[in-house]
Order: C-alpha cells, then structure tokens, then sequence
C-alpha cells in the first residue's frame, strides 16, 4: 500500500503532464502512488503519460464535469492514507518534499498539513499559516496541502455546486473545524502555475454564499459576537438587492448563532 496518493486531473494537458509527472517521479521517497483522473482528453495527454511505463502510475478516463468532480473521483480511487492534489501544470518544489512530510513526526497526529505554493501569481511565496480570520479573505492553495483521506469522511467531499472555488469551501470547512487537527508546515510544497481554472474564472455563488457559509462552518470555532457582527453586516449588504439570499440568511440564523 503507498503512503501518498498524488491525484492529477487532466483534459487536454499534453503540453504540461510530463513536467508534473516527472516532479513526482523525481521524489527521493518512492513509496507512492499516482492517479491520473481523465476527462476524456482528445489530445495525446493519455499517450504521454503512458510513455512513462511506471507500475505506480493509474489511469481512469471517462467523462466528468470539471476538475472538482476528477476531485472527489481520485478520493475514492485512493489506496491509501495521505492524498495530494496536484494540477496537471503544477510541480513539486524540491525532490524531497515527499519525503519531508513522510519524516515529519506530525503526520500521525494529523487529519491536515499544509505548506505554502509559489507562484508567479503570487510574486513568489504564498502564504504561510491561515487562521480562522485569514480564511474568509483568501484562499489556501490545494497544490499545498496533504490530506489524509479519513477527512472526506469527516466533512465531505469538494461541492460540485461551486464552479471554481470547491476548494475554497471545503478548506473553510477543515480549517474551521473544532474536531480536525491541522498544522502548517514550513515549507513550499510545490510550484504552482498560472492561469488554471480557478485562476482565470469566477465563482459568483460562492461569492454570494461565503460569508453564510463561513459562519455555519464556524458555529463553534468563531466567537458569538463575531458571528452576530458578520451577520448582521451580510443582511445589510442583501436586504436591498438579493432578497433570495437575505430570506435564506434569515432561515439560517439559528445554525448561525445557537448551531441548530
């Protein structure tokens, strides 16, 4: 059984596979494997990564519905415990970042650990360790953080209803959670590149449902008063020109302030 699974959603992506590929290749520690979850691509990204012959690398190509969905596909299709999302553009820093996590004395006592990327995006590294405030105002990258798979059991998979910020949503899920232990780790994990789907696209339910979601995720890790100013401040912000979400900001005051 591999310690880390590395999932690598690809359509069309001959022009970067093997540059992703071969960053994990290249690591000092071996002992992983690497799924590739496919959209049916119709270039020779398949062929190329055939051409690599390595045992460790598997292969499902079918149709799907975004990279969330290839996502939450190499989640089940996982053989083991610690699982890397890596983008089929991406790389890994260093050929020891593996290896580091694997030595870490953390990793046992863990449910997340978490890095920094770096990023032309960026202007270099981004963005060191993310607190309950620092959540709802960015984004922690998936390229930086190492999962074990028991978390999908925990708080779910990646929404398939948010387009581009899934990731988004389901990191505010881990990092507010009282019961999942997490920690950052010093280090960048891998280079991420520029102009992926989230990057270059918008999200504007996600945008429209952050802040609820913020404070249901936050029941219990957020303090009261805090919950009852961005509450009030959201129904503000809506009452005049989205009645929908106010009503449903309204319905959800309960969860939000007595967690019910």
């Amino acid at each position: 059984m591999p310690v880390f699974s590395i999932i690598i959603p690809t359509y069309n992506s001959s022009k970067t596979i093997a540059v992703a590929l071969e960053s994990v290749l290249k690591q000092s520690f071996i002992d992983f494997e690497i799924i590739i979850v496919d959209g049916l691509s119709k270039d020779s990204t398949l062929d190329i990564i055939k051409s690599f012959r390595d045992e460790r690398i598997k292969i499902y190509s079918e149709k799907d519905n975004g990279i969330y969905e290839a996502m939450n596909k190499g989640v089940d299709l996982a053989k083991d415990s610690w699982l890397f999302f890596m983008g089929s553009d991406d790389r890994f820093f260093t050929p020891h970042i593996l290896e580091q996590i694997f030595n870490t004395d953390k990793k046992n006592n863990y449910d997340v650990i978490y890095g920094d990327v770096y990023s032309t995006r960026f202007n270099g590294r981004y963005d060191g360790e993310f607190t309950v405030e620092k959540i709802l105002k960015k984004n922690i990258c998936h390229q930086s953080i190492f999962f074990n798979k028991s978390i999908f059991n925990k708080i779910g998979y990646f929404n398939l209803k948010y387009k581009a910020h899934a990731d988004w949503d389901h990191n505010m899920r881990w990092i507010l959670s009282s019961t999942l232990n997490k920690v950052y780790f010093n280090c960048i994990i891998a280079e991420y590149a520029d102009g992926g789907f989230s990057s270059i696209n918008g999200d504007s339910l996600f945008d429209r449902e952050k802040v609820l979601k913020y404070l249901i995720y936050g029941k219990k890790t957020i303090s009261t008063s805090k919950r009852v100013q961005l509450l009030v401040k959201e129904l503000k912000r809506t009452v005049l020109y989205d009645k929908s979400h106010f009503l449903k900001i309204v319905y959800n005051i309960p969860k939000v302030i007595f967690g019910v």
